[in-house]
């Protein structure tokens, strides 16, 4: 029902990692191999962590929990936007306030705000200026930006689905710290273990993304009922020129200390 062939993980680049002075030695059962300076992931480890999340996932979509995608990054926004919406669920795609989950209370409080400003013929606007007028809009566009995904959203989430484990760490310790089961794409400078269900996989890839995240809409869509829809591929760099976009992650990263690889048996057994 909702299985993803090694061949499309393939050809949407999620097998490239990041640079092996970038690791995080914690991701090594993951990491397959090492091509010019960047860590190999091992698809098939990749296959069976997606399709275990998904039907855990499923799990809680059926005893009527909702899912919230999270994905801030440039390179995961439209995906997760589209991927939560074909399904039902909510998300956040601009940028994380802190207490989003664990000061739930003052975010609903915003919303209401949001929902009061959006009645532009109601009392709120009835005796104010043009200026007053200027000003509120402003605010409602901001609020609006920030909660959209969430406006309708009345009770916390059964579950988080994020891109990239250390890029939402903040929304991560909030879901932990209430109990709420964590899933996501993470790469290989990230701890596997900072989410329950991580997905090891190429988390820089607009398709690598967008082809995980439709896999996770999907189940979803077919526990409710519903027939999957086929993924629609983004533009992105072609294949062939991931490999060196992967290389270049080394100059947009912030410095890390260095950590010295160990070698895995596929290296062992190439050198042999």
């Amino acid at each position: 029902m909702y299985q993803i062939d090694v061949e499309n993980l393939l050809k949407s680049g999620a097998h490239f990692g990041h640079p092996t002075s970038k690791w995080n030695p914690k991701f090594k059962k993951y990491i397959v191999a090492k091509k010019n300076g960047i860590h190999i992931i091992d698809l098939q480890e990749t296959q069976r962590a997606l399709e275990k999340a998904c039907r855990e996932i499923v799990r809680i979509v059926q005893g009527g929990g909702n899912v919230l995608f999270v994905g801030t990054k440039k390179q995961a926004q439209v995906a997760i936007q589209e991927a939560s919406d074909r399904c039902g669920m909510y998300y956040v795609v601009e940028r994380w306030l802190g207490g989003t989950l664990t000061n739930f209370a003052t975010i609903k409080k915003s919303i209401k705000r949001l929902i009061s400003l959006e009645k532009e013929s109601g009392e709120l606007y009835a005796s104010l200026t043009k200026k007053e007028i200027t000003m509120m809009d402003r605010e409602r566009i901001k609020l609006a930006d920030l909660h959209r995904g969430i406006k309708d959203m009345k009770h916390l989430p059964a579950a988080l689905f994020i891109v990239d484990g250390n890029f939402e760490q903040t929304a991560i310790k909030e879901a932990k710290r209430l109990g709420i089961p964590t899933f996501g794409i993470i790469d290989s400078n990230t701890n596997p273990g900072v989410i329950d269900f991580p997905i090891p996989a190429n988390d820089d890839s607009i398709r690598t993304i967008q082809l995980i995240a439709d896999t996770i809409s999907n189940a979803i869509i077919e526990t409710k009922g519903g027939p999957a829809e086929e993924t629609i591929e983004s533009e992105e760099k072609p294949l062939e020129n991931q490999e060196a976009a992967a290389e270049n992650r080394e100059n947009k990263e912030k410095p890390t200390e260095e950590v010295e690889p160990v070698k895995n048996k596929t290296e062992e057994e190439n050198k042999g």
